[in-house]
């Protein structure tokens, strides 16, 4: 049985919406891949910064809506955001999560209960996981889902719009299609500006910066075929990026491809 269907299942027996139920079991310790997760409902990227650098790091993602739009944010030092999920806990209901100290990863918890402060004020960011649904209801195949793995990331040569600290190389997902398939892609994911919207570049991969599509920065690698071509969408990985070089003393954020599910529809974020 899958994780999903695993998921499902329990989800039929304690009558929970799917998402619920998800981070429910994510509290456990369970640490998989988010993707394919409680279908239907909106997946976040995690930023978890320091008070006094907040204000900062939320005009970063005002002036830099592709990679970083932030459909959640907390109040400081409060783990609840009851806008995204009822009994939502930011602290426990991510697989997995990084603590970051002067901008390198220094423990990959599956809780921050040893680690959660009164002065962090949580962002969360849309995912591209939001769009791959539409992707698939049109019928056009998600590569890293069918083979069980993390969509993998790269970081490019595409600067961000700096804000105080905050500075550095937008992070892209990728996904590979056919040209007529990839063409399908744009159209579709223009209508989901709140995860990320349409693809930044298509093709070519080393005109953005990555040398080796076979070795993602971020991820697993998944094989393109000759008759394929590699299409890539701004990330809400670029704030761990970010983190890196403006080499915070504290931080925390989700490990990649493991991501907070919360009970917003991802129907409700198309724009018709």
């Amino acid at each position: 049985m899958t994780v999903f269907a695993a998921l499902q299942q329990s989800t039929d027996k304690a009558g929970l919406l799917p998402s619920h139920q998800a981070r429910l079991d994510y509290r456990t310790g369970k640490g998989w891949s988010t993707a394919g997760v409680a279908n239907g409902f909106v997946q976040g990227n995690l930023a978890i910064i320091p008070e006094q650098y907040a204000g900062a790091f939320h005009r970063f993602c005002q002036l830099n809506p592709k990679p970083c739009p932030i459909i959640g944010m907390s109040d400081p030092g409060n783990p609840h955001i009851p806008a995204l999920g009822a009994d939502l806990d930011i602290r426990t209901d991510v697989p997995r999560y990084r603590v970051w100290r002067d901008g390198e990863v220094v423990e990959e918890p599956t809780d921050l209960m040893a680690h959660w402060r009164d002065d962090l004020v949580t962002f969360v960011l849309g995912c591209s996981f939001s769009f791959e649904e539409a992707l698939m209801a049109d019928g056009l195949p998600i590569r890293h889902i069918e083979q069980g793995c993390r969509v993998p990331m790269y970081r490019t040569n595409i600067a961000c719009t700096p804000s105080g600290p905050f500075a550095g190389p937008m992070v892209v997902s990728m996904r590979p299609f056919k040209p007529a398939q990839a063409i399908r892609a744009v159209q579709i994911t223009t209508r989901f500006p709140a995860v990320h919207g349409a693809p930044v570049h298509l093709g070519l991969p080393d005109q953005i910066g990555i040398a080796d599509i076979n070795k993602p920065d971020y991820g697993d690698p998944v094989p393109v075929g000759a008759d394929e071509i590699p299409v890539f969408w701004a990330c809400g990985v670029t704030p761990q990026a970010v983190i890196a070089a403006a080499r915070l003393p504290f931080a925390i954020t989700h490990a990649p491809g493991l991501m907070l599910i919360t009970d917003l529809k991802n129907k409700d974020l198309a724009v018709l």
